[in-house]
């Protein structure tokens, strides 16, 4: 597609609406709200600016800059002719071509730091007179690919700290575990493949333990993350087990320990009857199991997460398999240690994951209701799954790009919305702005001069088609890690 039909199409024709003698338009991106967000999610990770504008980059030069003028132009003035109904004029787009590259400097704060609502996180500004239409000819695009994995990474993280504060209370032993503990499951729920890859990038960033393949492409391509970047284990689905059939599901079981007789193997177990297959089979496959070489994991799929991995409320004193949930029977048939914090850890040859509907309020309930029945929370593995990463909006956190300063026949205009109508959500920075770090927090400052917006702690990230910084996956890793 020619790059030149990335954005809205009402931004075509604002090149001619600016004031004339436009020469400048600044704009930023920034989270203005997190209404929207999962409770919990008070500020924003910063990641996936790099992603975006190298993609960007490729994009337009394979799809624009490195064509002929002459082809890409025409192209997009038939197209616009029709869409418009008008005889569109392209002059600008081929003074863009003979240019050679994006006419743009763009500052980013640091990949893998928390940043504060209304905060910026970027800005966009054009670098020569002639292309100040750029800056915001690229917003629509820019917003598209930058708020899914901001968003994912930022949910991720909220969901490592919950991991986190009870591994703290219950296993700080095995504290290694969490960032595999939360692992993603929500490929096949996105809305595309590219929103697919971004939020597995934007996972990827917080937690070690992924099923979406595409993200390790794309954090390698765009992050430079060598050697291991995600990692899972052989694991069954719903079919295997059919193909099996009902009336042999423990042969199953045993043909699958047969071939993986060594490692990590996950087997879906609520194919037909979870309850049947934790304490009718596996006291049958109790030796199979604890002679393999590795972890036989159990998966349920279905019910409410909290009550199948941690029981049902027993007030009633009910002792079925319900009452007890999943942890607490596979310990009664496979015992394990009980840490030094007291906690009892499922031996080492067994363990429970679940993966459908999961969202940071249910695993805080498993979490702690492992707390309470005495398990250490570290006992089970939680899928995340689209219901939490595509239930989301640029809405989540509020995100918007809005221009707030301008430059007209060497006049520079300080600019900026508020809505009468709106709640205050809406109301932008104004003028120029600096973005500074005070006692780990960041703190906006706008209405600066020229000289004062090139200080503080948005750095160049990008600039006339070339890289000017860049940052590598386990320098964000490490940023985030420090922070949870």
């Amino acid at each position: 597609m020619n790059a030149l039909l990335l954005t809205d199409g009402y931004k075509t024709g604002h090149h001619q609406q600016y004031p004339q003698g436009t020469e400048e338009v600044y704009s930023n991106w920034t989270p203005r709200s997190n209404k929207y967000a999962p409770k919990g999610c008070d500020k924003v990770v910063s990641f996936g600016q790099q992603y975006v504008m190298k993609w960007l980059h490729n994009y337009f030069h394979q799809n624009f800059f490195r064509k002929p003028k002459a082809e890409v132009c025409n192209e997009i003035r038939e197209e616009l002719s029709l869409y418009l109904n008008t005889d569109y004029d392209v002059s600008h787009f081929e003074e863009l071509h003979d240019l050679g590259y994006l006419p743009i400097r763009v500052k980013s704060l640091p990949e893998g730091t928390e940043v504060n609502i209304r905060v910026p996180m970027l800005t966009v500004v054009n670098t020569r007179k002639e292309f100040y239409w750029v800056t915001n000819f690229l917003e629509t695009i820019l917003s598209t690919m930058l708020w899914q994995p901001m968003t994912s990474a930022t949910i991720a993280l909220n969901y490592k700290r919950i991991f986190t504060k009870w591994a703290k209370q219950t296993d700080v032993e095995n504290i290694g575990f969490v960032d595999f503990q939360g692992h993603d499951f929500s490929m096949r729920g996105m809305g595309g493949l590219q929103s697919a890859q971004s939020s597995g990038m934007g996972h990827g960033a917080v937690f070690l333990g992924s099923d979406t393949l595409p993200a390790i492409a794309g954090l390698r391509r765009y992050y430079n993350a060598q050697d291991f970047v995600l990692g899972s284990v052989n694991a069954t689905e719903h079919s295997v087990m059919c193909a099996g059939t009902k009336n042999d599901e423990i042969g199953t079981f045993k043909e699958l320990m047969k071939t993986y007789p060594t490692g990590i193997l996950s087997v879906v177990s609520d194919t037909w009857d979870l309850w049947k297959v934790i304490t009718e089979y596996l006291p049958k496959l109790r030796e199979d199991v604890l002679g393999r070489d590795g972890k036989l994991v159990i998966r349920p799929d279905s019910g409410d997460p909290v009550d199948i991995i941690c029981g049902e409320d027993r007030k009633l004193g009910g002792n079925s398999p319900q009452d007890k949930g999943v942890i607490e029977l596979i310990w009664e048939l496979f015992g394990g240690t009980t840490n030094p914090q007291g906690y009892k850890v499922l031996n080492q040859h067994i363990g429970a994951i679940y993966g459908d509907s999961i969202t940071t309020e249910r695993a805080e309930q498993i979490c702690q209701r492992l707390h309470e029945k005495g398990f250490a929370s570290t006992n089970v593995v939680l899928g995340i799954g689209s219901f939490t990463y595509q239930f989301n909006t640029r809405d989540t956190f509020g995100f918007a790009m809005k221009a707030t300063s301008v430059v007209v026949n060497g006049e520079r205009r300080e600019i900026f919305k508020d809505p009468i109508t709106d709640d205050g959500v809406k109301k932008s920075a104004k003028g120029l702005v600096r973005v500074d770090e005070l006692d780990g927090e960041y703190i906006l400052v706008d209405q600066v001069s020229e000289e004062e917006e090139k200080k503080g702690s948005l750095e160049i990230i990008y600039e006339n088609g070339e890289f000017k910084k860049n940052v590598e996956m386990n320098e964000i890793r490490a940023r985030i890690n420090a922070n949870v």
